[in-house]
């Protein structure tokens, strides 16, 4: 098939090099599909990869979201002795005096409630369980937006006057009452009878793996006089307006427990305040790190595709040298000649990308099943995966195409 122009554009001579390259790998099926393989394994694995590392990503922020949003923590200092620091919690620094300031002085905290807490063994008739035990004030569930599951949550006049009352986690009634209905129960905490007055709603695993749903909550003042017997907090809980006060109320609380804790410029706080925002940045930022990772870990088997795209387009070069002499005497230049050889790689490797993509994103929703993480399917993966298998091509096709065409005429005509 004769080729007319020097130049590769006109709509005709593009279909009949497009026409000849796929002849060429219709010719070739088995060795085609084997090459089109390493890119379609390369391809699929990157896909896979990434979605991988992104899934789980989301699956870290659900489970720092859940603990509340434009949630703080403050928590008392350390201490050192003998040159020894004891890190954070060890020096109790917190006092319901700084809850009550940060409620009253800082413009962008929304809620605030004290905190007791502790590890203890409940007991109801012949079952126990060790668990943790919070006391807080009636702002917690707003505060963590934890829903609760069943009965009520306790009131201001129950946090007044101590009440030996008590709201327990799912996993402690799992573990506790079965199937039994644990509302009205009454359980022993440090040999203390509490009744149950309600159950909070299913909150699951903390980002670090911690069970949310293995606690009860009490009466901040209930757990300071009856279970702790201190009169310092173990930490503060705080609410921001909204996300994007979350910065400025840490802020704001800072400043004031430095004034309230007569520090000096010149010394370290004596607390620390710690806010979710900061959490999920630290998260989203190893997931991007473990995600490129990965990624580039698969790229490698997308390399070794190209590498196999190149080495089988040499053979074919070798293979059809008399072919490519019969050509040019009919009459095509090495442009038509070059860009025939570009074409059939290109389609070697665009096939090849299109069904690693489809294996990929099976492979991902596959595995998002059965590990049960969040299905999660990157588009801009899934077309950057399609644009790498073009390009890799066009760069791996592009050496044998210009061998092919500075072939010499007349000795590709005698070659046997």
């Amino acid at each position: 098939m004769a080729m007319k122009g020097t130049q590769f554009g006109g709509g005709m001579e593009f279909l009949a090099i497009l026409r000849v390259a796929l002849r060429s790998l219709e010719r070739h099926k088995m060795r085609s599909l084997l090459t089109m393989l390493g890119i379609v394994i390369g391809i699929a694995a990157v896909v896979a990869s990434v979605s991988f590392g992104q899934g789980a990503n989301q699956m870290v922020q659900a489970q720092i979201a859940s603990m509340g949003s434009n949630l703080l923590y403050a928590l008392p200092g350390s201490m050192g002795r003998g040159g020894v620091r004891m890190g954070w919690g060890s020096h109790s620094t917190l006092s319901l005096g700084d809850v009550q300031a940060i409620a009253r002085e800082c413009s962008a905290v929304k809620e605030v409630s004290p905190g007791v807490e502790t590890q203890v063994q409940v007991v109801y008739e012949n079952q126990n369980w060790f668990t943790e035990m919070d006391g807080v004030d009636v702002t917690f569930p707003d505060i963590r937006d934890w829903p609760m599951a069943a009965g009520t949550f306790f009131t201001e006049e129950d946090v007044r006057r101590g009440a030996d009352v008590v709201v327990v986690g799912q996993t402690v009634v799992e573990m506790l009452f079965g199937d039994e209905n644990p509302i009205g129960k009454t359980i022993r905490v440090k040999s203390l009878p509490f009744v149950v007055i309600g159950v909070l709603g299913i909150k699951g695993q903390a980002p670090f793996g911690a069970d949310q749903d293995d606690r009860i909550e009490m009466p901040w003042t209930t757990a300071q006089k009856k279970i702790e017997g201190g009169t310092y907090l173990r930490f503060i809980a705080i609410k921001a307006l909204d996300s994007a006060a979350v910065d400025l109320a840490q802020r704001q609380v800072e400043g004031l427990l430095r004034q309230r804790h007569h520090i000096r410029p010149d010394e370290d706080d004596d607390f620390a305040v710690r806010s979710m925002t900061q959490a999920a940045d630290v998260a989203g930022a190893a997931g991007r790190v473990m995600t490129l990772l990965l990624a580039s870990v698969a790229s490698i088997s997308l390399l070794v595709g190209g590498i196999g795209i190149m080495n089988i387009m040499l053979v074919s070069v070798t293979e059809r040298t008399r072919e490519i002499g019969i050509r040019m005497a009919a009459g095509a230049t090495e442009s038509d000649i070059r860009w025939q050889f570009i074409v059939e790689a290109v389609a070697l490797s665009t096939v090849g990308g299109l069904l690693g993509i489809i294996a990929g994103a099976f492979l991902s929703g596959a595995v998002a099943s059965i590990m049960g993480w969040p299905r999660f399917i990157s588009m801009t993966a899934l077309a950057t995966a399609a644009v790498f298998a073009t390009g890799v091509g066009i760069f791996f096709g592009y050496y044998p195409a210009g061998k092919a065409a500075k072939l010499d005429p007349i000795e590709a005509l005698r070659y046997e």
